[in-house]
């Protein structure tokens, strides 16, 4: 099998290696033209070789797509730029998945369904997006999907929760940066965002590539055509995350804290701080996700909760 990852970030580098473990070869593409760096692998990995491509080039896409089976769409826009970036970068995977014939997976989150009080199901929670972010995902997959029901394109989504883990650099985990960085060295995480004692679901990076990597190697038609959850470990509040943390590293555990209110006025200020409005709901009430379908399909299990903080602190230490 030849996949073609998009997106050389965290989610990119370990849905390339996983790929690769399967006897995949993989082209890791972006616009820097980055490889795998040290959080996936000791070493490069001679079936993951690298190209440089812009997302929203629909003829550069298509030449790098073709005679692949797979194209990955693992891009990330800045958060503040998703209006202006995502329309043409998914018109570009779009139409060089259509052009090449090669299988389009589509890496998303959950702000299709806005802010639900049950635990999300792919199969019956209804997507009720409250804010553009979550409109621009939306239509990314229903265009994909009406592609593929048309006949014109394989297609899949597979959703994550906020992520976290090796590889997921300063600003791109909430969780990484905002809440297991201060918790291991000792200090009292202070949160912008939400209720520091409300359950939430946090997807550790490297499960996305594994069901990513899954899904690309099954040509089963029922696994193409419809949205997949990440599989997920059960909820964790921002004070559990403080005082695992603080047991793995051996400090005393400090319970986070959100910003006095006049701060948060004061950061606001920041275009980035103001988008996170859409998804601060998801903050202040249980917010829960249910990967079981692709657990019982792909026949994959979540990384064990102390597991992936374990290897998330050692991998943030270095």
């Amino acid at each position: 099998m030849k996949a073609v990852v998009v997106g050389s970030g965290a989610i990119g580098q370990w849905t390339a290696q996983y790929i690769a473990e399967a006897g995949g070869d993989v082209v890791l593409a972006s616009r820097s033209g980055g490889g795998l760096g040290s959080a996936v692998g000791q070493g490069p990995n001679p079936r993951v070789t690298t190209a440089k491509v812009d997302a929203t080039d629909v003829d550069a896409m298509t030449e790098l797509a073709s005679g692949a089976d797979v194209l990955v769409n693992a891009v990330n826009p800045p958060y503040t730029d998703w209006d202006e970036k995502w329309p043409p970068m998914a018109a570009g995977f779009l139409g060089a998945a259509e052009r090449s014939g090669a299988a389009l997976l589509i890496i998303g989150n959950l702000y299709t369904y806005g802010h639900p009080t049950t635990p999300m199901v792919e199969a019956s929670t209804p997507e009720a997006p409250n804010g553009h972010k979550g409109r621009i995902r939306q239509k990314m997959w229903h265009d994909a999907l009406d592609a593929h029901r048309a006949g014109r394109i394989r297609a899949v989504e597979i959703r994550a929760a906020d992520y976290f883990g090796p590889g997921a650099g300063a600003g791109m985990s909430y969780l990484n940066t905002y809440a297991i960085t201060p918790a291991m060295n000792g200090k009292t995480a202070r949160h912008i965002l939400g209720v520091v004692d409300v359950p939430h679901a946090w997807t550790y990076v490297p499960d996305i590539g594994h069901l990513a990597a899954a899904i690309a190697a099954d040509p089963s038609a029922d696994a193409w055509g419809r949205v997949w959850h990440v599989p997920t470990t059960s909820p964790k509040s921002l004070t559990d995350v403080a005082d695992d943390v603080a047991a793995i590293v051996g400090v005393p555990a400090r319970t986070p804290h959100p910003y006095p209110g006049i701060v948060k006025t004061v950061m606001r200020v920041s275009p980035l701080i103001r988008e996170l409005d859409e998804m601060a709901p998801a903050f202040t009430a249980p917010y829960t996700l249910d990967s079981s379908a692709a657990e019982d399909r792909f026949g994959l299990a979540p990384t064990p909760w102390k597991r992936a903080l374990t290897e998330t602190v050692a991998w943030l230490r270095r």
